[in-house]
Parts: C-alpha cells; structure tokens; sequence
C-alpha cells in the first residue's frame, strides 16, 4: 500500500480530530522515522516530549518486553512490585514524599485539580464546593471536560458546554493579574512554567518565583504541569527549575512512559496526597506494573545517558544557530532547552508541509508558530543537518498572497 492509500483508509474510517501531516510512518529508531515507501526523516516533534529518550529507546524496550512477559496488569485491588519501585525511583530524583499514579496527562490533570479541591476543604477550610483554581489564559491542559473549562482557546470549548464552575482566568506572565484575583476561596493556581501548546511561551523572569512566593503567602497550592516542559525537555529535569522553585503539586507525564506506554503521575508531599483515602480516586490501568517497569526504564534513561544535560547544551546551540537565520517572515526565535518555538508573519502549516518534504517533521501550534522539540538523544551533527533545512525553508520560500491560489509556499525563484 502506498502513502495515499493509507490516508485514504484514515479520511474514510476515522475521526477527524487531527490534522496530520501527509506522512505514514511505518517505523523509526531514535530520531529518524521511516515511512511506508522508506523514506526517512528528522522527527523535530518528538511525539509532543512524549519521545524525549527517542524512538524505541533498547533499554526501555527491554524493560517493557521482559515486564510484559511477566505481568501486565493487576488492578489497584492488589500491590505490584514494579509500582513500589517506581514510587521509590520517583523520590529519590524528584525528592517528593509521594506520587499518585495515572495514565494519561489528562488524567493527571484532573487528579491534580480533585486534590487541590480536596485539600482546600480539608486542611485549608474552603466552604464545601467553594473553592476556586486559578488558570493561565493561553493555557493548556488536555481536553476532558473539566479540562476544557478553563481553557481560553475557542476551538477547545466550542459545542462542548456546559462548562464546570470553579476555575478564574488570569494573564499569563502577569504578576499583578494573579495577586488580584487569589481570594479565601483560592485553592490553587494551575500554571505551565513554560506554555507548549500556545508556542513555547517563557513567561518573565521572575514570574515564578514571586508566584510562589504569593501562593505561599496565601495558602494557596502552586501546581506545575510539567506534562511537555519536565523531564530534561528544558534543559533542567522540570522547567520550574530555572526559577528556584519548589511547586507544591507537580504533574508529569508524556516522556515518563519512554514512548512506549502511557504513563503520568501527580507528585506531591503528603500534606496534600494524604488528603485521598481508599475509593477517592483511581484508575484500573493507573500504576500498573507494565506501566511501572516502563517509567523505571524511562527515568533511567535520562540520568544515565544525561539528556537533561544534552537538552540544556544542545537546545543552547540549536537556538543560536536558528537566531542566525535571515528571513523577513521570522518574527522571533524563543525557547529554553530543546522547545523551540518559530514565530511567523503567516500560517506555519505551509512552511511545516515544505519541511517535510525537505526531510523534517515538525508541527505548526497556534497557527503561527513552528514547534522544534527533536528527542534529547540528537547529536549536534543531526542539529546542523536539521538546520540547514530549516533555514532553507525560512529563507527560500515566500508565503502565497493570492487567496485563489494553493495553499502552501512556492519556491522563491
């Protein structure tokens, strides 16, 4: 079967929920992927830091081969083995008192919000279903319901309401937004240290700090989500790092399950995770010991082989190099770590097309930004490979002005 055909199964069969790229891809090993007629490619996208250890990493494939011949699955009715490891692998490198499980971020997520809830009412004495959570407008956090309920993109919310109450909005990077609207209800402010999905957004220096400081000063719980931004993607094992922070509530997943299993996990010390007692909360595939053996591998993975260290090297010279890039359409450079967002003068989605076809696979978010997140195992041979082509793009190719034409780019002659 061709590349055509096989698009042609998935227009016909499934959702359209995505917009992919027109690429089957068939196989991959670190970070080249191969599609079904054998041409390879650069992934600049890394499964959204899902793949920050590469594609198909061998020691996590031998972890997960092995756990998967042993057992898969117990349920929370019973203790697994490989769980009680990982909650102690957990630990030892984030230095949190515990961690609850879950698969997906999403998942996360709403664990995170259910214990600030809890524990607003518990330990800080919010009236019963009067709690508020304070969100960052631009966010983003997954797309269930709660979820979409403070999210301030209209695509996330549209047709979907009702809404759930509960959640206020402030400016993100906005110190004084934030401190006016924490009130005696305020449970807790649930903020990206750097915004993904709204294009790699670094809020001021600064910012982090001072909203920690005024949670504490508050009472009000400070929630990471470090689902894309943690684990080494940053160029620090969490991006609150930069900062000198410590959240009280840090929410991870995507590159904890290696690329092989969905895995995430609320991290917290026990003033808020001993709010949950048995039936509060769970998850038939959360912690499973499967799930378990593969996020061990993961976290091993990236101490052993130092990709945070790579990330924090590799992303400064992969920024340098993108900030050396002449193109009228180039707007602005701006990442931390290996997260890199190109900010244009018009839709990326034609420039990420050409791309592809140059033999990088990156992806446009929030239209006009081009994201550059390659698995941490890039070497800086494959970064220059990677940038030739990317530079090419920006300064080869000129946007079509008439709305009649084909969308895309046309060579600049």
């Amino acid at each position: 079967m061709t590349t055509r055909d096989y698009i042609e199964l998935e227009e016909l069969y499934g959702a359209h929920n995505y917009h992919p790229l027109d690429i089957v891809i068939q196989k991959a090993e670190g970070v080249w992927v191969t599609d079904v007629e054998g041409r390879k490619y650069l992934d600049c996208l890394a499964s959204y830091s899902a793949l920050n250890q590469g594609h198909c990493h061998p020691k996590i494939l031998q972890a997960f081969v092995e756990q998967a011949k042993r057992l898969t699955l117990t349920s929370r009715a019973f203790r697994n083995d490989q769980l009680a490891l990982l909650y102690k692998d957990l630990h030892e490198l984030t230095g949190y008192d515990m961690m609850l499980p879950m698969n997906t971020g999403s998942e996360a997520v709403e664990t995170a919000v259910k214990a600030a809830r809890k524990w607003s009412y518990t330990v800080k004495g919010v009236p019963e279903n009067k709690a508020e959570l304070i969100c960052a407008e631009g966010n983003f956090h997954g797309r269930t319901t709660t979820i979409i309920s403070f999210s301030t993109d209209p695509q996330y919310r549209e047709g979907f309401g009702p809404y759930t109450p509960g959640f206020v909005i402030v400016r993100y990077g906005d110190i004084d937004d934030l401190k006016s609207r924490i009130t005696k209800n305020t449970a807790a402010f649930l903020v990206e240290p750097i915004q993904g999905e709204s294009g790699v957004v670094i809020p001021p220096d600064g910012y982090l700090k001072e909203a920690a400081r005024i949670c504490k000063e508050n009472n009000v719980l400070l929630v990471a989500d470090e689902i894309q931004s943690g684990l080494g993607r940053s160029g620090k094992l969490f991006a609150f790092e930069h900062e000198g922070i410590r959240p009280d509530v840090v929410i991870i997943g995507k590159a904890l399950g290696g690329g092989f299993y969905p895995v995430s996990a609320v991290l917290a010390n026990k003033d808020v995770l001993e709010i949950f007692r048995p039936g509060d909360h769970g998850s038939t595939f959360g912690g499973n010991p499967l799930a378990a053996a593969t996020a061990r591998a993961a976290l091993r993975v990236i101490v052993e082989e130092k990709l945070v260290e790579r990330s924090r090297e590799l992303g400064s010279y992969f920024l340098q190099r993108l900030r050396t890039i002449k193109s009228p359409h180039l707007k602005q450079v701006r990442g931390r770590g290996l997260w890199i967002g190109l900010v244009l003068d018009s839709p990326a989605r034609p420039y990420c097309e050409v791309l592809k076809d140059e033999g990088v696979l990156c992806k446009e978010t929030h239209e006009y930004v081009i994201r550059i997140a390659p698995p941490l195992v890039i070497t800086k041979r494959e970064i220059d490979w990677a940038f030739e082509r990317i530079e090419r793009v920006l300064t080869t190719f000129e946007p079509k002005t008439a709305p009649a034409e084909r969308k895309g780019l046309v060579w600049q002659k």
